[in-house]
């Protein structure tokens, strides 16, 4: 069974995906949307050269999956990433030295803007004293007491990443109740290792985990029930393995679904996972320190067993952090001991194992220790502002696409916003339509990046120092791109609409 979100979501374009020439080709378009589109080809790659002719020279010895997003035959020569230069406020420059306002943000990592001043003093005072290694990092102790103070989680370590983060938060799950089998939901994202990388396939009306992509074994998938989202048979799939699930792994709400906000489900999600002895994991890389202080724990009123954050808290520095109940942290460190006494941490056939090199890397742990004492001065009125001016943004911009019927529709999750629905009445959801749809959502990106709005296909933010001027800005760029698109016939003009009326 789906629902009427798992069906909302099939029918999103997905502008990433590879097409084929035979797929699309130049003669699926008319002459005047053929013009529109080398005019932007012409005036976009001129506009961008030098980031173009890095990425090809580039090309044979640097892998990189970003210089395939949204490659389609039609727009090849605009398939290219703007490759960066430097970055202040809420602003960044290119290496052809053009200006954008940026509402990716470093994919969410950005709250502050970039280069805030209080971070980079941070980090210059650590290089000043030098970066070590070997040591006990000075700094932990009193970045994982903030952690524990903002989150309410009781014990915390640290990784590099946010995949390795998610990582551990699983392994420590098995380790603490001697299960194996994980339950993670469609759409979500749990970084890129090969536990997390398994999809659904269903036959005869049940799921069936398997690879999501190539290179990872069959066997992980052995161990991964993948379930739809916000799906009530998905909480009865759940009861019927308990016996066999360690965690269930969760992004209470997906970034690719910034309007999907279940919190009955997730509440109905953790009674059951409590009464089954079942692991409840948040990943709150993305939401964790945004949406509230205390991540979107605090919002929905659910507390996780283990949950892992990263982004916002490392400042723009490489970090991830697990942080849970003392019963699932424990596996790390056999536990509290005191000296001069005669306690002792748990035998180490009960610990698992964890480590890296780089973890509480001294420039990450100063980063994260300047972002959570700036979020703790400032309070929640932080977060509720920021939230509030983004609900507005997205709310001005979705009137203007109901009122122009433009197939267009935006929403938020605090601060985090994204097009979560394409399309009306005029383009249902068939193979033509979303092909269309698709071509006419990557037009739309070149026009804005074009006009000065850095923003990429997936997650959007806003930062505290984006400026009402910043925000009009954009709104007046997506509305003179929508414009053009009208002229250039990818979008029915008001001269269209009224002539059928």
């Amino acid at each position: 069974m789906k629902t009427k979100e798992s069906n909302l979501q099939e029918t999103q374009p997905q502008i990433n995906s590879i097409q084929s020439p035979e797929q699309i080709s130049t003669g699926s378009l008319n002459s005047r949307q053929q013009k529109h589109l080398e005019t932007l080809i012409a005036r976009y790659t001129k506009r961008t050269k030098t980031s173009k002719q890095l990425t090809q020279a580039y090309r044979p010895v640097l892998a990189d999956p970003r210089g395939l997003e949204g490659f389609y035959p039609l727009v090849k020569e605009m398939v290219y990433p703007v490759i960066g230069k430097h970055a202040l406020g809420s602003r960044v420059w290119d290496i052809d030295g053009n200006e954008y306002i940026d509402i990716v943000m470093g994919f969410g990592v950005n709250l502050f803007g970039h280069n805030p001043p209080f971070i980079k003093e941070a980090l210059q005072q650590r290089l000043e004293q030098g970066i070590h290694f070997g040591p006990q990092s000075d700094l932990a102790g009193e970045v994982a007491e903030l952690v524990s103070e903002l989150t309410g989680m009781e014990r915390v370590t640290f990784s590099n990443t946010g995949t390795e983060a998610v990582m551990t938060a699983i392994r420590l799950a098995r380790a603490a109740t001697g299960r194996y089998k994980i339950v993670r939901f469609s759409d979500s994202y749990h970084g890129h290792s090969d536990g997390t990388l398994v999809k659904a396939e269903k036959a005869d009306g049940y799921p069936h985990s398997v690879p999501g992509y190539p290179g990872v074994p069959p066997n992980v998938a052995l161990d991964v029930l993948v379930l739809d989202y916000v799906n009530p048979q998905s909480l009865e799939i759940i009861k019927a393995h308990e016996h066999e699930l360690a965690a269930v792994i969760v992004e209470p709400v997906q970034s690719s679904r910034p309007d999907l906000q279940p919190k009955e489900f997730l509440q109905q999600l953790r009674q059951l996972t409590r009464k089954s002895g079942i692991v409840l994991i948040f990943d709150e890389i993305i939401t964790g320190f945004r949406v509230h202080l205390g991540g979107a724990q605090a919002w929905f009123g659910i507390k996780a067993d283990i949950a892992t954050y990263g982004k916002i808290v490392g400042g723009g520095m490489p970090i991830g952090i697990i942080a849970g109940s003392a019963t699932y942290m424990d596996k790390i460190d056999g536990g509290m001991w005191n000296y001069g006494d005669l306690s002792y941490p748990q035998p180490e056939a009960e610990m698992t194992f964890f480590s890296g090199t780089f973890c509480k890397h001294p420039l990450a742990m100063a980063a994260a220790r300047a972002v959570l004492k700036r979020l703790k001065s400032e309070g929640p009125a932080l977060q509720q502002q920021l939230n509030q001016r983004t609900s507005q943004f997205v709310k001005t911009l979705n009137t203007y696409f109901e009122a122009d019927e433009i197939p267009i529709r935006l929403a938020n999750f605090g601060s985090i916003f994204n097009s979560v629905r394409f399309g009306n009445s005029a383009y249902k959801a068939n193979s033509d339509s979303l092909e269309k749809m698709q071509m006419i959502n990557l037009l739309l990106y070149h026009h804005l990046l074009d006009k000065g709005v850095y923003l990429r296909s997936s997650l959007h933010a806003l930062s505290t120092t984006h400026t009402d001027e910043d925000l009009d800005f954009i709104i007046q760029a997506i509305k003179d791109s929508v414009r053009e698109l009208q002229d250039g016939g990818f979008l029915p003009s008001p001269s269209d609409k009224s002539a059928k009326t």
